[in-house]
Protein backbone atom coordinates (compact mmCIF):
# COMPACT_ATOMS: atom_id res chain seq x y z
CA UNK A 1 0.00 0.00 0.00
CA UNK A 2 2.92 2.47 0.76
CA UNK A 3 4.44 1.86 -2.52
CA UNK A 4 1.31 2.62 -4.56
CA UNK A 5 0.58 5.71 -1.91
CA UNK A 6 3.85 7.25 -3.31
CA UNK A 7 3.53 6.34 -6.99
CA UNK A 8 0.26 8.50 -6.59
CA UNK A 9 0.50 10.85 -3.89
CA UNK A 10 3.31 13.23 -2.86
CA UNK A 11 2.08 14.35 0.67
CA UNK A 12 2.29 11.11 2.04
CA UNK A 13 6.08 10.69 1.83
CA UNK A 14 8.71 11.36 -0.96
CA UNK A 15 7.13 10.00 -4.68
CA UNK A 16 8.71 7.10 -6.37
CA UNK A 17 10.18 9.72 -9.17
CA UNK A 18 12.04 12.01 -6.49
CA UNK A 19 13.24 8.51 -4.19
CA UNK A 20 15.00 7.42 -7.92
CA UNK A 21 16.12 11.32 -8.32
CA UNK A 22 17.63 11.62 -5.05
CA UNK A 23 19.60 8.00 -5.37
CA UNK A 24 21.07 9.26 -8.55
CA UNK A 25 21.60 12.57 -7.85
CA UNK A 26 22.21 13.35 -4.11
CA UNK A 27 24.20 12.53 -1.45
CA UNK A 28 22.85 12.43 2.17
CA UNK A 29 24.24 14.66 5.09
CA UNK A 30 22.37 14.20 7.88
CA UNK A 31 19.22 13.17 9.70
CA UNK A 32 16.99 15.38 12.34
CA UNK A 33 15.53 13.72 15.55
CA UNK A 34 11.94 13.37 13.74
CA UNK A 35 13.53 11.12 11.28
CA UNK A 36 13.49 13.62 8.44
CA UNK A 37 16.73 12.71 6.09
CA UNK A 38 18.29 15.58 4.58
CA UNK A 39 20.25 15.61 1.28
CA UNK A 40 22.43 17.56 -0.97
CA UNK A 41 23.33 17.44 -4.80
CA UNK A 42 26.97 16.46 -5.73
CA UNK A 43 28.03 19.23 -6.30
CA UNK A 44 26.73 21.16 -3.01
CA UNK A 45 24.27 23.84 -4.98
CA UNK A 46 20.88 22.21 -4.45
CA UNK A 47 19.71 20.84 -1.32
CA UNK A 48 16.30 19.16 -0.05
CA UNK A 49 14.48 17.03 2.61
CA UNK A 50 12.78 13.53 2.70
CA UNK A 51 10.05 13.63 5.32
CA UNK A 52 9.69 11.09 7.99
CA UNK A 53 5.84 10.89 7.62
CA UNK A 54 3.59 13.83 6.32
CA UNK A 55 5.16 16.65 4.56
CA UNK A 56 5.06 19.31 6.45
CA UNK A 57 7.22 22.45 6.27
CA UNK A 58 7.15 23.13 10.04
CA UNK A 59 8.29 19.70 10.77
CA UNK A 60 11.73 21.02 9.62
CA UNK A 61 13.64 22.13 13.02
CA UNK A 62 15.52 25.74 12.85
CA UNK A 63 18.71 24.47 12.75
CA UNK A 64 18.60 22.42 9.54
CA UNK A 65 15.82 25.01 8.04
CA UNK A 66 19.23 27.05 7.75
CA UNK A 67 21.04 24.68 6.16
CA UNK A 68 18.04 24.04 3.81
CA UNK A 69 18.21 27.41 2.58
CA UNK A 70 21.94 27.87 2.37
CA UNK A 71 21.84 29.99 5.60
CA UNK A 72 25.42 28.05 6.59
CA UNK A 73 27.64 25.30 4.92
CA UNK A 74 27.78 22.86 7.68
CA UNK A 75 25.00 20.47 8.80
CA UNK A 76 23.77 20.97 12.36
CA UNK A 77 25.56 17.75 12.73
CA UNK A 78 28.92 18.96 12.11
CA UNK A 79 28.36 22.52 13.78
CA UNK A 80 25.60 22.32 16.26
CA UNK A 81 23.97 25.74 16.67
CA UNK A 82 24.33 26.72 20.28
CA UNK A 83 21.13 27.17 22.48
CA UNK A 84 19.95 28.62 25.06
CA UNK A 85 18.79 27.72 28.31
CA UNK A 86 15.16 29.31 27.92
CA UNK A 87 14.79 28.04 24.40
CA UNK A 88 12.63 25.17 24.19
CA UNK A 89 12.65 21.93 22.21
CA UNK A 90 11.48 22.55 18.31
CA UNK A 91 7.39 21.83 17.79
CA UNK A 92 5.66 21.26 14.42
CA UNK A 93 2.59 23.38 13.49
CA UNK A 94 -0.53 21.79 15.00
CA UNK A 95 -2.67 24.65 13.61
CA UNK A 96 -5.60 22.71 12.02
CA UNK A 97 -5.08 19.37 14.06
CA UNK A 98 -7.18 18.34 16.75
CA UNK A 99 -4.44 19.39 18.85
CA UNK A 100 -4.31 22.44 18.20
CA UNK A 101 -4.64 25.53 20.91
CA UNK A 102 -7.71 26.44 21.64
CA UNK A 103 -8.22 29.11 24.42
CA UNK A 104 -10.84 28.71 27.57
CA UNK A 105 -13.95 29.68 25.96
CA UNK A 106 -13.67 28.15 22.35
CA UNK A 107 -16.21 26.33 20.91
CA UNK A 108 -13.39 23.61 19.86
CA UNK A 109 -12.61 22.44 23.31
CA UNK A 110 -14.12 19.51 24.86
CA UNK A 111 -15.89 21.36 27.36
CA UNK A 112 -16.12 25.44 26.92
CA UNK A 113 -15.61 27.43 29.58
CA UNK A 114 -18.62 29.12 30.75
CA UNK A 115 -17.98 33.09 30.49
CA UNK A 116 -19.20 35.46 33.19
CA UNK A 117 -16.92 38.63 32.23
CA UNK A 118 -19.05 39.72 29.92
CA UNK A 119 -23.45 40.06 29.14
CA UNK A 120 -24.37 39.30 25.94
CA UNK A 121 -26.32 41.87 23.83
CA UNK A 122 -29.94 41.20 23.35
CA UNK A 123 -31.88 43.57 20.86
CA UNK A 124 -35.12 45.02 22.28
Amino acid sequence: MKFLLQLITWWNAETLGMRLWTNRNGEKVGEDDAGNVFYQSRDGKRRWVIYNGEVEASRVSPEWHGWLHHTWKETPEENPVPRKAWEKPHEENLTGTPLAYAPAGSLRRAKPVERSDYEAWQPE
